[in-house]
């Protein structure tokens, strides 16, 4: 056998040793970028993946593209249906009641220094930042970087704040949401290390004010009305009822629908020039026809109906432009492989649908929001879950893909299995659902329940006391409450039992403390 030379042995040597640095490179690009893009109020049924009656007149192609390239997630459903809580359940892995966020209102603030799935992230090498809306009160942290709107934030000119300060900037908020992300990833990208994106638009939250590309876009559809625009909310309790979130009595003429010029509006007073001519040149018609319609009844109930679609689905259609910037620089930049897409909202949100706008009932149209996840490689092209995920779940999934041991308390579970195809024996087959802010907007009263694949149990418990049960197969409008119907005694038997297991197994109670309510009925005292 010839043996090597001395000289061929350390040229051997050298090769292996040249090669160990490329080796853990390579090791360390498999490690997945995340880019979450976040909506406020964006309903499942205005995303034409999903289907429904408006998939062909306010088509969304490039969230398309993440459920053409991924999964849709059909049963994705939320803890508490309203902004901030849905945020900090994300962000916790936990229920309102133990992370210390229940409520919009009353000076509440997201407790910083619990555990976040962003502060683990950071903790096995990942870069984070956060854009857009942050709606918590409290200043973000486990961000590398952070720019967030302050409150609400504006659609035309925002405002912006960082740990420096407050500034303002010049355009239309969800175009430069995006710009901002997108210089994100340039910046995170050069350092070379995996990242987290937060992308979150304010869009489409109510006042609904389209951007300049979008104004006119749909000024002449007619959009189809849902079947229950007209509900009259008999065989339901006092709750359906009593709220003050309906199109007919709650939705303004001025501010939701514009019917007053650029210079008399409440936001949009922040119009520049240019800005304000092109508002009047689409809106001014529309308030002359509506000046001299003189309608009443139900026509006039069809006209807010319109006018609320036109500017809802146009501000969503300046999302999916965006949406569509996002998708294309990731190309673009070689990062498509290597980066899990997941594009969701805070909660479900009411389009006619009971007479409604807003959301916070556990009824469907709010219960739900989108989940589209694309991850190359792992989750199946065109692929379509129904088992029940939820927004608790969220941080959990986050961390399996990063990588992080789940040593916390957080209380949802990941769905990476769902994403590579495989459901668990042991998957949920129930949700519960806690809503608290009453006395306060809207006046939905406050409830707690459960949700199976084919079966509602609710129990509104504050300032009444009334139960609701639906049949989802036999009812999927929820128009008739079955509760207490003998020939559904055992399920309602069984719904009961697996409510009061998730209560104790989620460490929940009936009332919030004395001191959220005397908050409540301040709130309501100041609102008359």
């Amino acid at each position: 056998m010839k043996r090597k030379s001395p000289l061929m042995l350390l040229i051997a040597i050298v090769l292996m040793v040249a090669c160990q640095p490329a080796q853990k490179q390579e090791t360390k690009a498999t490690k997945p970028n995340i880019v979450f893009i976040f909506s406020d109020d964006h309903a499942y049924q205005a995303i034409s993946a999903y289907g429904g009656m408006l998939k062909d007149y306010a088509p969304t192609p490039n969230i398309d593209r993440i459920a053409a390239d991924g999964m849709l997630f059909n049963r994705c459903l939320v803890t508490n249906s309203i902004c901030g809580p849905s945020r900090a359940a994300i962000l916790s892995g936990k229920y309102g009641h133990l992370n210390g966020f229940v409520s919009n209102e009353g000076g509440t603030r997201f407790d910083g220094s619990q555990v976040t799935f962003p502060k683990l992230l950071q903790q096995v090498g990942y870069k984070t930042g956060i854009v857009g809306k942050w709606h918590l009160g409290s200043e973000p942290t486990g961000f590398d970087y952070w720019e967030v709107l302050p409150g609400q934030g504006f659609y035309y000119n925002p405002e912006f704040q960082t740990a420096e300060g407050k500034h303002t900037e010049t355009g239309y908020v969800t175009e430069i949401i995006t710009d901002k992300a997108i210089n994100y990833m340039k910046q995170a990208q050069s350092e070379e290390k995996p990242f987290l994106l937060m992308l979150q638009h304010k869009a489409p939250h109510r006042e609904w004010e389209p951007g300049p590309n979008e104004l006119s876009l749909y000024k002449d559809v007619t959009f189809p009305e849902p079947p229950t625009l007209f509900d009259t909310y008999e065989n339901r309790g006092r709750a359906a009822k009593e709220q003050d979130m309906s199109i007919e009595v709650t939705m303004r003429m001025d501010r939701d629908l514009k019917m007053f010029n650029a210079e008399k509006l409440g936001t949009t007073a922040r119009l520049n020039e240019d800005q304000e001519k092109a508002w009047d040149e689409v809106y001014d018609p529309i308030i002359e026809y509506y000046n001299n319609a003189k309608l009443e009844g139900e026509d006039l109930v069809r006209f807010k109906y319109q006018r609320y679609m036109q500017d809802y689905l146009a501000c969503i259609a300046g999302v999916d432009k965006n949406v569509g910037r996002v998708l294309d620089y990731l190309k673009e930049a070689g990062l498509e492989d290597n980066t899990i897409v997941v594009y969701s909202s805070d909660q479900g949100f009411y389009l006619g649908e009971h007479g409604w706008f807003d959301k916070r009932f556990m009824y469907e149209e709010s219960l739900r929001t989108p989940l589209l996840v694309k991850w190359p490689h792992v989750v199946k092209p065109g692929s379509v879950n129904g088992d029940i995920v939820s927004n608790l779940d969220f941080a959990q999934t986050f961390m399996e893909i990063a990588g992080v041991e789940n040593t916390t308390d957080m209380q949802g579970r990941s769905f990476v299995p769902l994403l590579k195809g495989e459901t668990p024996a042991d998957w949920r087959k129930v949700h519960y659902y806690h809503y608290y802010e009453y006395p306060s907007w809207h006046m939905v009263k406050r409830h707690y329940g459960i949700a199976t694949e084919r079966y509602k149990l609710i129990h509104f418990y504050h300032d009444v006391d009334e139960w609701e049960m639906y049949d989802l197969q036999e009812d999927p409008h929820e128009m008739n409450n079955i509760y207490g119907q003998a020939e559904y005694a055992d399920v309602q038997a069984d719904l009961h039992k697996r409510l009061e297991e998730l209560r104790v197994k989620y460490q929940d109670s009936d009332e919030l403390t004395d001191e959220y309510l005397q908050k409540s009925l301040k709130r309501l005292r100041h609102m008359k």
